[in-house]
């Protein structure tokens, strides 16, 4: 009993424990997963927060979860608090005001051991149930590397299936893998569901109302490999997203301005406060699945700067611009010493401040995806500072500058690999 030392019977209960839940309750269901407990058989956590820095940071910076923004983890503590009331003055001494004011580091934005303690990541080599993971690909509430980053950790070591939706976030699996999920791992059915597809994928446009997602042998899709393309200077503040290398090229320099919103700077034909590499119109559909990542060499006028990096489609029908976002990143340029490979980000090493003028390099991963662009829409990759709707608003004025060569690319994880993407091009050899 809760007050008591009476033992009580779970009749009710064979031993085999299912959790599912979305949003917080779907952390729930991992964190309970990562202490190996007994009879939790089968959970299915639906847009899952496992990771606190990876809602509140990103690579090193300061960048606040979709429509929440100057939101942290002690406002995140204020909504979510429960339990006696009485308790609570004594809980936000000791927690919020206390433990979360300080390890949260809101100055720099660096990963440290007050983050690592509340990285589910961490623990996953305690996780021993099946686990049907969901989430949304457009979901920047709690971005889609919280679900992928615990899916690659366990797979191959316990039964796993990976849902996604083009959604935002929430969005459960269609009833049926639900049922079956709990079906196979809480009553013993053997239908089979942990030896089919290891993924399934609602595509652009469908609905779980009236259709079933696609299938794939697993997420990233197998047939999935990286075409390098290198950013290359061709108009004012933009250029070519092509598959040689520059040499000799003039750079790139453009303003940090967070008065204009990505959807304005993606659409515009020209804009001094971004730079905007596009491949042309493609003549046939690219399938783009996994983690994209992105590779600069730069320099900065000031100490310190924010930088975001889209991955966006463009359509233009009777002179005008729309974007939709395929997927996005974010990164401290003073983190750029370990930011050097892409890969989950969990670095103890601390940012510096930037010599202005000084170049250097970074590297890091963009959010996972799976996204089908369609014949005669651009694919495009736009590098800007502040994201108005994510990052801290400096004022104006910082100059960013990309410097075109070997060192500046874009890894586009395309199915059927460059020969794909030659093809959707109309590139032969």
């Amino acid at each position: 009993t809760p007050d008591g030392t009476v033992e009580v019977k779970a009749t009710w209960c064979t031993g085999k424990v299912g959790m599912t839940g979305t949003s917080y309750n779907g952390t729930i269901p991992v964190a309970a997963a990562t202490t190996g407990v007994k009879g939790l058989e089968a959970i299915i956590p639906i847009a899952p927060n496992t990771s606190y820095y990876h809602y509140y940071r990103s690579n090193g910076l300061v960048r606040h979860p979709g429509g929440w923004v100057g939101e942290d983890i002690d406002s995140l503590y204020d909504f979510i608090n429960s339990g006696d009331p009485a308790v609570r003055p004594t809980s936000n001494r000791l927690y919020r005001d206390g433990e979360f004011a300080k390890g949260q580091d809101r100055l720099t934005g660096d990963y440290n051991s007050f983050w690592a303690d509340r990285d589910l990541l961490n623990f996953t080599n305690n996780i021993k149930c099946a686990v049907l993971m969901a989430h949304g690909f457009n979901d920047w509430n709690v971005v889609p590397e919280h679900s992928y980053r615990i899916s690659s950790a366990v797979k191959g070591r316990v039964p796993l299936v990976q849902y996604y939706h083009q959604g935002g976030h929430g969005g459960e699996p269609p009833m049926i893998l639900m049922n079956k999920w709990f079906t196979r791992f809480l009553y013993g059915v053997q239908n089979g569901i942990e030896n089919g597809p290891k993924a399934y994928i609602m595509r652009e446009g469908e609905s779980t109302r009236n259709t079933f997602p696609t299938s794939y042998a697993d997420y990233p899709n197998p047939a999935a490999s990286n075409v390098k393309l290198y950013l290359t200077p061709g108009v004012e503040f933009g250029g070519d997203l092509s598959l040689t290398a520059p040499t000799k090229a003039k750079d790139g320099v453009f303003t940090d301005d967070v008065s204009f919103g990505p959807s304005a700077l993606a659409q515009s034909q020209s804009s001094p406060n971004r730079m905007l590499y596009t491949t042309g119109q493609l003549r046939e559909k690219l399938h783009i699945s996994g983690v994209a990542q992105i590779s600069i060499n730069m320099s900065v006028d000031k100490p310190a700067a924010n930088l975001s990096v889209y991955l966006v489609e463009l359509s233009t029908v009777d002179g005008k611009t729309t974007s939709t976002v395929i997927t996005r990143g974010w990164a401290d340029p003073q983190n750029y010493r370990s930011l050097v490979k892409g890969g989950n980000y969990h670095s103890f090493e601390k940012g510096i401040p930037l010599t202005p003028g000084q170049a250097f390099n970074i590297t890091f991963d963009l959010q996972p995806t799976d996204h089908v662009v369609g014949a005669k829409k651009e694919i495009a990759v736009m590098i800007f500072s502040s994201d108005r709707e994510f990052t801290l608003w400096p004022k104006a004025g910082t100059k960013l500058t990309v410097i075109h060569g070997s060192r500046t690319s874009f890894n586009l994880p395309v199915v059927g690999g460059i020969e794909k993407f030659k093809a959707a091009m109309g590139v032969k050899g």
